[in-house]
Order: structure tokens, then C-alpha cells, then sequence
């Protein structure tokens, strides 16, 4: 499953993905990864989330983006939830088309059992009309 937490910038979609994650470690038996720019929100995140810094890993763009997240996937049998925050930055997807990336993890979460919660500044009437019934939130 892919859900996809939608707004622009300012409107909150950083405290809802960080008191979603919180929430639901309370309840998902396996592991959770949260993907975000830095590492700002460390002491924000339950101490059961592992945080990635996805710049620490010289990621130049969406393919090699996507091939991250099946790399962190493939070391991480008990993998159940991942959440991006700042996803058009970490994805290298910064003024560009968002439904390839977002169909491509689509398919990752069918074959791997995982679920992503996607984080994405845009104002709702620019999502893509194929992608809007993946919307969880928009703010």
C-alpha cells in the first residue's frame, strides 16, 4: 500500500507523518524506516524507528532512489512500514512527474509486503488524476 500525504509547504505534513509513525509502532509487529533530508526530527521519532539520512548516501536520482529502498527492503526481512518525508527532495523528483516513481513503489509494496506513507508538497488539484485514490491525507 502507498498513501500519500499531500500539501504545500508550511501546512503540517511533517507533525502529521511524525505523529502517524509514532502512533502506529505502538501497534506494527515488524520494523519501521523513516527517509527524510536530515536529521532534524531524531528526538521526535519513537526510539523503535530507524531514521535514514537519505543525504548522507549520495543519491543522485529517482533510479537510484528507488534502488535504495529495494536495498534497505532486501536487509530487512521484518520490514513493514517505511515513510518519506520531504519525498520530492529525497527522490530527486523536485519539479518533475511523480506517478512513475509513485507506480514503481506501488509495485515494491505489492511484491514485498512493505508500505510506504509518502509525504509530498503539492497542492492537491496538481495531483495526477491516476494517483488521487492514493491519497491517506491532504492539508
Amino acid at each position: 500500500m502507498v498513501q500519500l500525504i499531500i500539501g504545500n509547504k508550511g501546512k503540517g505534513k511533517t507533525r502529521y507523518l511524525l505523529e502517524k509513525v509514532n502512533s502506529e509502532v505502538k501497534v506494527v509487529p515488524g520494523n519501521i524506516c523513516y527517509l527524510d533530508k536530515s536529521t532534524k526530527h531524531m528526538f521526535d521519532l519513537n526510539n523503535r524507528v530507524r531514521l535514514i539520512n537519505v543525504s548522507d548516501f549520495m543519491i543522485e536520482n529517482t533510479d537510484q532512489f528507488i534502488g535504495f529502498i529495494c536495498g534497505i527492503i532486501s536487509q530487512d526481512h521484518d520490514l513493514q512500514q517505511m515513510y518519506f518525508d520531504s519525498f520530492l527532495k529525497i527522490a530527486h523528483l523536485e519539479g518533475k512527474d511523480i506517478t512513475g516513481t509513485i507506480k514503481r513503489l506501488v509495485k515494491i509494496s505489492n511484491s514485498f509486503g512493505v508500505n510506504f506513507f509518502v509525504s509530498i508538497s503539492i497542492d492537491e488539484k496538481d495531483v495526477p488524476d491516476e494517483l488521487k485514490e492514493l491519497i491517506e491525507v491532504s492539508l
